[in-house]
């Protein structure tokens, strides 16, 4: 399928929902859901490996949202042992392959031990050139929003804006995500057809492809070309009409 993708309409920026992880343990007869997200680190690695592969610049992982703090306790502990124990198994491969580690979200409302290690493979990763992948932890679409509209009312009651400055594109530059494209597409496992809080801002004009019947550890490459296959086939208008997207730059 990869021989089949055409390398100059890539998508530069690619987001998961990596979802279905505890159904997927149910399904191979285990109760605890943790079972799931052990077993779903092989399809990570098959997605930032993949993506490398092809030349995608960005890959955002909508790895932990806000509302996961919900869940029952000893899940969301397991779920923050697993993320100190994976950046440092992987933290030498991730040197050598070039991978650039980065994050978005609320992290100063994970446990210390959790923050200690991913700014330490943040730091450690911060020169690499290669694809850069950006963990989502604690993060909400929502949050971001309000984090923004705040950090920017304050500056506006401080003297240092103006509300007329105030406009998309410092909005934007505003966000957790400044200086990162917006995601051209967005590839959700699972089945469910939402976006779930996830980058609400960004994914405003970004391509969705759903697998209806895929849960997240069973995700391989050959799933990630399926998608971008299949991005590949459709027209990106931006409100736009199908004749001005075709009409050449200087007709």
């Amino acid at each position: 399928m990869k021989e089949q993708l055409d390398p100059n309409n890539l998508p530069k920026h690619i987001a998961v929902i990596m979802d279905g992880n505890g159904r997927w343990a149910k399904q191979q007869g285990f109760v605890d859901r943790i079972f799931g997200h052990r077993n779903a680190l092989k399809a990570v690695k098959e997605a930032i490996e993949g993506s490398a592969d092809l030349g995608v610049k960005y890959l955002t992982l909508y790895a932990f949202s806000t509302e996961n703090w919900n869940r029952p306790k000893a899940e969301v502990d397991a779920l923050m042992m697993l993320l100190i124990s994976a950046l440092k198994d992987e933290l030498e491969d991730m040197k050598k392959n070039n991978v650039r580690l980065d994050t978005i979200g609320a992290i100063d409302t994970l446990p210390e031990s959790s923050q200690r290690v991913l700014r330490n493979a943040i730091e450690e990763t911060k020169d690499n050139t290669g694809i850069t992948v950006i963990l989502a932890l604690s993060y909400s679409g929502k949050w971001d929003i309000v984090k923004t509209a705040k950090k920017l009312a304050e500056q506006v009651k401080n003297g240092e804006l103006a509300i007329e400055d105030i406009d998309e594109q410092l909005f934007e530059q505003s966000l957790d995500t400044k200086g990162i494209p917006n995601p051209d597409l967005m590839i959700r496992t699972g089945g469910d057809h939402r976006i779930s809080n996830f980058l609400l801002w960004q994914l405003a004009y970004s391509e969705l492809y759903i697998f209806e019947e895929l849960f997240w550890p069973d995700f391989r490459r050959e799933h990630l070309f399926e998608a971008i296959l299949d991005y590949q086939d459709r027209e990106r208008r931006f409100g736009k009409t199908s004749e001005q997207i075709k009409k050449p730059v200087n007709a």
